[in-house]
């Protein structure tokens, strides 16, 4: 009998899962639904080299159309999921359309957070010049703006943030920051790396603002509303043509949620990737997991994560255990020449130890220990350091600042 795997989400982890499902043995039809129109691009990009234009859609790709063909996966382009029913395993599609499964994969990522500002009309959100920067189409509607413009304002001090930030100055734009912490990164570096990336930024000419919460859009009197200036709880005005929000985001779960599965911050799955119902899994950003490392679940925004995941989550739809529970997790940021790697999660750590050039901007690393163990690194521009560093964070073992001298050497 021909079965059906259906993968909702044509993410990182939906083309993985998808295409080790068939790698580990699925005769059946394997389905991608996606509600975008072309085959599914690496998201990182769109805050760097597609933002800029050195890279066009073609190259952003994460697998060619042959691959899909290869390994028989079809896709529903401009598709969206609208319901699940566990019982008949059928999902409904915004067409009226019903499909059944044998096996339902979710993969649903995760969407910017919307925060309602006054002067925002949500209609003509685009054509105003307000924009969120979380797919292709909304990378190309920046791209199409900025060629009119001289100010922009961009709400929120994280990696996406400050890498359209490093973009937009480099093409010549007057670029303002306006991050509500005390500091940019706050969340996830130390108080000295986000001094360092202060420093660059401002030395770039990007104008930072820490301590600025947004409270308003202000638009022209003129008949189509464009952008005009973004102001501050503190009453300070920030001229802007176009103003862009990366707050954040929050893991797709409504899916799951109005089918009955458990959520929490996540779609909650075990260390294979399944959820309480025995035929569906779910992987990547949606989806929220206890790691052993950390003792506690966790939700990850990475694409290291959303891969591995995925294997897990293919192998069970497979009849197979391959577990997904005790990687160190990976993340990167390319801002004009430097790029930061980090390993770990530094929350909970109580002490720093920085080695390298962090006052004159070159290469260092800054190490966070925890009660003597370390539990992550933040390296700019020494990727060594990160291979030497995992095994340390792995085993918990605690370490000596002899035992940080040698990794970066």
């Amino acid at each position: 009998m021909n079965k059906t795997c259906i993968v909702v989400g044509a993410s990182h982890a939906g083309v993985q899962l998808a295409l080790s499902v068939r790698q580990q043995g699925w005769l059946g039809q394997i389905i991608i639904i996606s509600d975008e129109a072309g085959l599914p691009y690496q998201r990182p990009p769109l805050s760097k080299a597609f933002l800029s234009g050195e890279k066009n859609s073609e190259q952003i790709l994460i697998r060619q159309q042959d691959v899909y063909e290869k390994a028989n996966v079809e896709f529903r382009f401009n598709s969206r999921v609208l319901e699940i029913n566990r019982q008949d395993k059928t999902v409904s599609l915004q067409d009226g359309e019903q499909l059944n499964y044998d096996k339902l994969a979710l993969c649903t990522g995760a969407s910017a957070i919307n925060i309602p500002l006054p002067g925002i009309n949500k209609q003509a959100i685009k054509s105003q010049g307000v924009f969120y920067l979380r797919n292709q189409q909304d990378a190309l509607n920046i791209r199409e703006h900025i060629a009119l413009v001289k100010n922009v304002v961009i709400i929120g001090g994280g990696f996406i943030g400050l890498e359209c930030a490093a973009i937009l100055n480099q093409q010549g734009l007057k670029v303002t920051v306006l991050e509500a912490q005390e500091r940019l990164l706050q969340r996830v570096v130390s108080p000295q790396v986000s001094e360092f990336y202060q420093s660059l930024h401002k030395n770039q000419g990007v104008n930072i603002v820490t301590n600025a919460l947004a409270k308003s859009i202000e638009t022209s009197e003129c008949k189509h509303q464009k952008v005009s200036s973004v102001t501050c709880q503190d009453g300070k005005q920030y001229p802007a043509q176009i103003v862009i929000i990366g707050v954040g985001v929050r893991p797709n779960t409504g899916l799951a949620k109005n089918c009955g599965l458990d959520t929490d911050n996540g779609i909650c799955v075990n260390e294979y990737a399944e959820t309480r119902d025995p035929d569906i899994v779910a992987a990547g950003d949606c989806t929220a997991f206890y790691h052993e490392l950390y003792q506690r679940p966790i939700r990850l925004e990475s694409i290291q994560n959303a891969m591995e995941q995925a294997k897990a989550a293919a192998a069970s739809i497979c009849g197979k255990q391959v577990q997904h529970k005790d990687f160190v997790p990976r993340f990167r940021s390319d801002q004009y020449h430097l790029k930061l790697q980090m390993i770990g999660l530094a929350d909970g750590y109580d002490q720093v130890v920085v080695r390298g050039e962090i006052k004159s901007q070159g290469n260092f690393s800054a190490f966070y220990l925890k009660q003597g163990k370390l539990v992550s690194v933040s390296a700019v521009n020494m990727p060594k350091v990160l291979m030497k560093a995992q095994g340390h964070i792995k085993t918990q073992v605690p370490v000596s600042i002899e035992d940080i001298d040698l990794m970066v050497v």
